[in-house]
């Protein structure tokens, strides 16, 4: 019958696998046996006696059986001179390859990919670093949304904007202009003061002090209207920046 040729096959397996160098336990080969005896008796007048011995012969062959196909896993590679390499454990020479592991009537049931190399490594941490900066970007796209939506209710407002502060600048560079001119008056008004001292008395300490001081202050304040001047560039790209990025904005949404 059908669990009996089940019961032979598993005592041929257990003949087979000691040939091949696996010692099933003692009490799988006595569990088979016991599953041969049983499936060769039947209950009279119990049709039904049969199919349930044939069953049950069936699943107590198959736990006995599973422990042995486990055991009887093997490995096997192709190192990178071509040759095959076989064992019960990963064998030394499949290091750094592609590992099949076998099971015991020789199907491939698992691939162990080898480790990754220098090359892999890195491109992997680069792309993890790719990945981390794109991110960072995104939420600094979103910060940057939400604060020009914050800011601006449409494009006009921003060149409006643009307009104010260029105003309040261009009445910036006019005060300094007009510090400036002053400077230069009074500078005049001094240098007129020390003519009436030249090929007579020495000037008065306090006429020539006055002259350094203004001097100074001369100098500092046209040095700020040259920085000054700069702003006017500076608020232009900022301003064009925003434009841009509200644009690109709501085409994304």
């Amino acid at each position: 019958s059908e669990t009996t040729s089940l019961s032979t096959k598993f005592m041929n397996s257990c003949s087979s696998a000691r040939v091949r160098g696996f010692y099933p336990i003692r009490g799988q080969r006595r569990l088979a046996e016991r599953v041969r005896i049983a499936t060769e008796k039947e209950i009279p007048g119990n049709p039904m006696s049969a199919w349930f011995v044939s069953i049950t012969g069936i699943a107590v062959l198959w736990v006995a059986l599973a422990p042995l196909e486990a055991q009887a896993q093997s490995y096997r590679c192709i190192d990178k001179a071509g040759k095959k390499h076989y064992g019960q454990t990963i064998p030394r020479a499949c290091l750094g390859v592609e590992v099949e592991q076998l099971s015991a009537s020789g199907t491939v049931v698992n691939r162990i990919p080898p480790p990754p190399t220098k090359e892999e490594l890195e491109a992997k941490e680069a792309a993890e670093r790719k990945r981390i900066d794109d991110e960072a970007a995104a939420r600094e796209r979103a910060r940057r949304d939400r604060a020009l939506l914050a800011t601006y209710a449409s494009e006009q407002a921003i060149d409006e904007a643009r307009a104010r502060e260029l105003a309040a600048h261009a009445r910036k560079v006019k005060e300094i202009e007009g510090m400036i001119e002053s400077r230069k008056r009074r500078q005049a008004d001094l240098a007129k003061e020390m003519e009436f001292y030249q090929g007579r008395n020495k000037p008065p300490e306090k006429l020539l002090e006055d002259m350094r001081v203004n001097r100074e202050n001369l100098a500092i304040e046209q040095a700020r209207l040259a920085e000054v001047q700069k702003d006017a560039d500076a608020i232009n790209a900022r301003f064009d920046d925003d434009k841009k990025a509200y644009a690109e904005m709501r085409t994304r949404k």
